[in-house]
């Protein structure tokens, strides 16, 4: 990774996964430094500068990784940084390109990035977008940080944040209940809760990986799956009513994350 020094601020679960990457990545510890009051075990325990002043430490990047509510705390820590060469990444939700400019310098170079939880496990994806001061090549190093922990894709519009925040952000909430109606289901239909549990999650497993290998889009894989007055049919015909199905109710609940995502972000 041909990055010499890095600042991460904020080191909770999204922040942990991040670093855990990184080190299996072979980042050398000695060019980390961390910032995160309330370190873990884990933290601890892995020998790299916690907590130190930084007031001389002019690092590469800073990766702000703190919650949205302790953002101007976290800044007011590390505003001279906006003097100097560091690439600010954020991945705290809600926080404008303007808020980091006016407290860090108009001619600061942001990231702004957004992770989803299966980070956690280095399955997450990330959609980054960068202001008028990122360079291209950094813009590419951004995303080698981001990918320790999955996938990540560019995205030209700020205000675009604001719907991969409603699809992806948002979108494992909607899969994990996916996963609990269909579990509820099996079991009211007779089957035992421990073996629905199993079969619903290694179906989603499955057909998510299915969709991610295959040259076909989702609707042809539906249809391979889908015999004429079949078993499949009769259950799609209510999953893809046309007033009451799938599509509209997934239209209405990310259209009512995104919508939330830019009231956060309009304060």
């Amino acid at each position: 990774m041909d990055i010499k020094s890095l600042l991460l601020v904020g080191c909770g679960k999204m922040g942990s996964a991040l670093l855990d990457g990184w080190l299996d990545r072979g980042f050398p510890k000695d060019s980390i430094r961390i910032i995160e009051p309330f370190p873990s075990n884990w933290l601890k325990s892995q020998n790299i500068s916690l907590n130190s002043p930084v007031d001389n430490f002019e690092p590469d990047y800073c990766v702000l990784a703190v919650k949205p509510q302790l953002i101007d705390e976290a800044l007011g820590q590390i505003c001279h940084l906006g003097y100097q060469k560091t690439i600010f990444v954020s991945i705290v939700a809600g926080t404008r390109f303007q808020k980091f400019e006016t407290i860090l310098g108009d001619h600061t170079p942001v990231v702004r990035a957004m992770p989803n939880t299966p980070a956690a496990i280095g399955k997450g994806i990330s959609a980054l977008v960068g202001n008028s001061n990122v360079r291209s090549e950094d813009l590419k190093k951004v995303e080698l940080l981001l990918s320790a922990v999955g996938d990540t894709v560019r995205i030209d519009n700020e205000d675009l944040l604001d719907v991969v925040t409603g699809v992806s952000g948002s979108g494992p909430a909607y899969v994990f209940n996916l996963i609990e109606t269909m579990i509820k289901a099996a079991v009211e239909e007779g089957l035992d809760g421990d073996v629905a549990e199993k079969l619903v999650i290694s179906t989603v497993i499955g057909a998510g990986e299915l969709a991610r290998q295959s040259n076909d889009p989702p609707s042809q894989l539906r249809t391979n799956v889908t015999s004429p007055k079949g078993t499949t049919e009769a259950g799609l015909k209510y999953l893809m009513d046309k007033e009451n199905g799938l599509e509209q109710l997934i239209a209405r609940t990310i259209g009512a994350a995104v919508k939330r995502s830019r009231e956060l972000g309009n304060g």
